[in-house]
């Protein structure tokens, strides 16, 4: 595996404009030949890049595309998001839905698996196409709530004292407007017995303009507790960018954590998950879970063997303090809550 030191952190000079995610968010790149081009991959990937994205649509913003080193295949944030023709490649035990989510959904764009949370789809949208998601073949036309429908399910959440946080998740939710979050955690926030709000997100990584004026505004007038966790499996991707906006979320309360996926050839040795810790830290977010990989279709080419990870975990324990050493988990259908390993 190829590896490079982290991109140097520097000083923005400015706070994000009003809209400017949602214009980066629109140009993001959707072709997979564009894509390739753009990073001077050789035409000898083209062919792999459609195949993948005929299968799972390719989606990369420019902010995440320039960290990634152009004409390394192999770059670790690359292979995040190229498609491959190995997607197309059946392979045993995986499928549509690993987690069997359909079997825990009594609501629209409701999702209920553990006690005392539940899960709501925000957004069916992401800022970026991460070629493991886990949801790749999620159903978001059945999961996508109209405001009446949303009614129903915060009705649910009101009828069920149980319920203490309501988590937000897509898609990604930050890929919804302001107004339509606004709406909803006002809402939430109306809902006594509610205690947190936990938002599952890769914005902030992938376009941290996202973290702008009118965010903060909505996310900083509610009594709920704030947990926001990110989704960063390399340090690379922790540019200055992605730190102002994490010192930005810190400002208004916001507690962060960061979960990962281990992934062959992007974080599956020591050096690389050691630094990705302290670079997590460097930002004021601190590790939560490192899970290996869902058993999705077409995702079997990123899968890392139990006891290689077990191993790696081993290996990283005695070169970290224990607030930087993630938790390796396997989410199994069913379970009560995470396994670890």
């Amino acid at each position: 595996m190829i590896t490079r030191s982290p991109i140097p952190l520097q000083r923005r000079a400015a706070e994000p404009s009003p809209g400017a995610w949602q214009r980066q968010l629109a140009a993001a790149f959707r072709d997979p030949r564009e894509l390739c081009r753009r990073l001077e991959l050789e035409p000898r990937w083209w062919p792999g890049a459609e195949t993948g994205h005929a299968l799972f649509e390719v989606r990369v913003p420019e902010a995440y595309l320039a960290r990634i080193r152009p004409g390394d295949p192999q770059d670790p944030l690359l292979r995040q998001v190229l498609p491959l023709g190995e997607e197309a490649e059946a392979a045993p035990g995986y499928v549509a839905d690993p987690l069997a989510e359909a079997d825990h959904t009594p609501r629209r764009g409701l999702i209920h698996k553990y006690a005392g949370r539940v899960l709501l789809i925000a957004s069916p949208a992401c800022a970026v196409n991460c070629r493991y998601c886990f949801r790749r073949h999620f159903p978001y036309e059945e999961n996508a709530p109209s405001r009446a429908q949303w009614e129903e399910t915060l009705a649910y959440l009101r009828d069920d004292p149980s319920i203490v946080e309501a988590i937000l998740s897509g898609g990604d939710p930050l890929a919804a407007s302001d107004r339509q979050l606004a709406w909803l955690v006002e809402r939430l926030d109306a809902i006594p017995h509610l205690k947190r709000l936990r938002i599952h997100t890769r914005l902030p990584v992938v376009i941290p303009d996202r973290i702008d004026d009118a965010l903060l505004a909505w996310l900083g007038g509610t009594r709920l507790h704030k947990v926001m966790v990110l989704h960063v499996n390399h340090a690379n991707e922790i540019d200055q960018a992605v730190v102002d906006a994490c010192r930005r979320l810190q400002a208004a309360g916001v507690t962060l954590l960061n979960q990962s996926v281990l992934l062959r050839g992007v974080n599956d040795d020591a050096d690389t998950l050691a630094a990705l810790s302290e670079r997590l830290f460097e930002a004021g977010v601190l590790p939560y879970y490192l899970h290996v990989l869902d058993p999705v279709a077409g995702a079997a080419h990123f899968a890392v063997p139990d006891d290689t990870a077990r191993a790696l975990v081993a290996e990283l324990r005695p070169r970290l303090p224990g607030f930087l050493m993630p938790t390796l988990v396997r989410e199994v259908p069913g379970e009560a809550s995470k396994t670890p390993l």
